[in-house]
C-alpha cells in the first residue's frame, strides 16, 4: 500500500471513529436523535453527577460543552451539513447544563428532561439568534446551552418555590 493510500485510509478511519463517537453510536441515527440521547445518556448522567461537588459538575459541564463545540465544527464540517441531527453532544452539553447543583430526584429528572427538550425544541430567543448568528460549533452548541440554562432556572424555581413538586 503506498504512503498516500496509508494517509487517506488512515483520515478515513479517524473520521469514522470521531463521527461515531459525535453520534454515541447508533443513538445520533435514530429518530427523535436528541431527545432519545437525552433520555438514555443524560438523565443517568445527571444521576451520577449527584455524586460530584457543584463546583465540579460545573467545571463537567464546562469541559464537555467545549468538546462538543470542536466535535460538532469538525463533524458538520465532514458531513457536509450544519448541526447535523447525527451528532448529539449538543443535546447533551445543554442538559448538563441543566442541572447543574440540582439535586436528583426522579421528579426533578422528568422536569429537567420535559423542560430542558421543550425549551431547547421551541428555540426560546435568544436561542434562535445564537444558532443562526454564531458560525459553527459554537452556535450548534450555543443554542442548547441557552435552553439549558433556562431549564437550569426554572428548577431552581421548583426547587425554592414548590420543593414537595419535585420530591424535595
Amino acid at each position: 500500500m503506498s504512503t498516500r493510500t496509508q494517509e487517506v485510509a488512515g483520515r478515513s478511519t479517524a473520521r469514522q471513529a470521531l463521527l461515531l463517537l459525535g453520534s454515541l453510536g447508533p443513538l445520533g441515527h435514530l429518530p427523535a436523535s436528541g431527545t432519545v440521547t437525552v433520555a438514555l445518556i443524560g438523565v443517568p448522567l445527571f444521576w451520577l453527577l449527584q455524586f460530584v461537588s457543584p463546583a465540579l459538575q460545573m467545571v463537567i459541564a464546562v469541559g464537555f460543552s467545549l468538546a462538543a463545540v470542536a466535535l460538532h465544527q469538525w463533524g458538520d464540517r465532514a458531513l457536509g451539513e450544519k448541526d447535523s441531527r447525527k451528532l448529539v453532544w449538543d443535546e447533551l452539553a445543554g442538559f448538563m447544563v441543566a442541572v447543574i447543583a440540582v439535586p436528583f430526584t426522579w421528579q426533578l429528572a422528568l422536569a429537567a428532561f420535559f423542560i430542558e427538550r421543550a425549551l431547547d425544541i421551541s428555540k426560546f430567543p435568544p436561542a434562535r439568534w445564537v444558532e443562526r448568528r454564531v458560525p459553527g460549533g459554537w452556535g450548534v452548541v450555543g443554542d442548547d446551552l441557552v435552553a439549558g440554562l433556562y431549564t437550569l432556572a426554572a428548577l431552581h424555581l421548583l426547587l425554592r418555590f414548590a420543593p414537595g413538586w419535585v420530591g424535595q
